[in-house]
């Protein structure tokens, strides 16, 4: 079950912490983002069936909310709601919660995977991630806001690549190579929503600036295929999580 608890005093800057049924502590923890294009409709109801998933694995598990269009999300509101969410889990774990902050990884499934990735980059903060995964993620913000293609709203959220070339420097993953800690992009070959070179470009770039980055393109996978936890995007992504 999970149980939720806020991180700020807005209703989305809340997370649900779920724990598995057994299994002594501390546990290692993935922390989720949701995707959707940044709109309100869409949010971390999501990402439940991963989360459950990853319990009955041995994880635990703080699934986030964050502030979209709407609900005063960009920059830097949305970030700092990735950044205060992440930081969250140190005070429970004073709190009593049995989480090991030494073995955290980011996952972000389509616009949550900038969000996992910027999280992982940070240099701040009281959590770091060991570890990143982008699952279908629009993980270039700015290449994101100019393709029309992509239904992911970006400039909506974040104003003009053109305009607003400071808050693209400081919120793109894309632009804050290299991240410093192992990344995985997961993408499917059949994705309807993102083109998987996107995920094969910020590998090339991410590798070249030094990271540990790999990605995993499949075949007859799609966009949303990354939220079934039967299917091979996600057992792709378990295989490569540390243990």
């Amino acid at each position: 079950m999970a149980r939720p608890f806020p991180y700020g005093p807005a209703p989305e800057q809340v997370g649900d912490l779920w724990l598995p049924d057994a299994g002594d502590g501390p546990l290692p923890v993935a922390v989720l983002w949701h995707g959707g294009g940044y709109v309100p409709e869409a949010d971390r109801a999501i990402m439940e069936p991963l989360a459950r998933d990853l319990c009955r694995r041995g994880w635990a598990t703080w699934n986030l909310e964050y502030r979209r269009l709407g609900s005063g999300g960009g920059w830097p509101q949305t970030f700092t709601d990735v950044a205060d969410g992440l930081d969250r889990l140190a005070a429970l774990r004073d709190e009593g919660e049995p989480l090991d902050l030494e073995r955290v990884v980011a996952i972000g499934f389509s616009a949550g995977g900038p969000l996992a990735l910027w999280a992982a980059a940070r240099a701040d903060g009281r959590v770091h991630p060991v570890a990143a995964v982008s699952q279908g993620g629009i993980v270039d913000l700015e290449a994101t806001a100019r393709d029309d293609g992509i239904e992911a709203y970006v400039g909506r959220w974040l104003g003009d690549p053109d305009a607003e070339t400071v808050v693209y420097a400081a919120a793109n993953p894309a632009a804050l190579l290299p991240v410093g800690v192992p990344v995985l992009l997961v993408h499917g070959a059949e994705d309807e929503n993102v083109p998987a070179s996107m995920a094969t470009s910020f590998a090339e770039r991410a590798r070249a600036a030094g990271d540990d980055a790999e990605a995993v393109v499949l075949d007859g996978v799609g966009h949303f295929d990354h939220l079934d936890p039967e299917s091979e995007a996600w057992a792709t992504v378990l295989r490569w999580l540390p243990s």
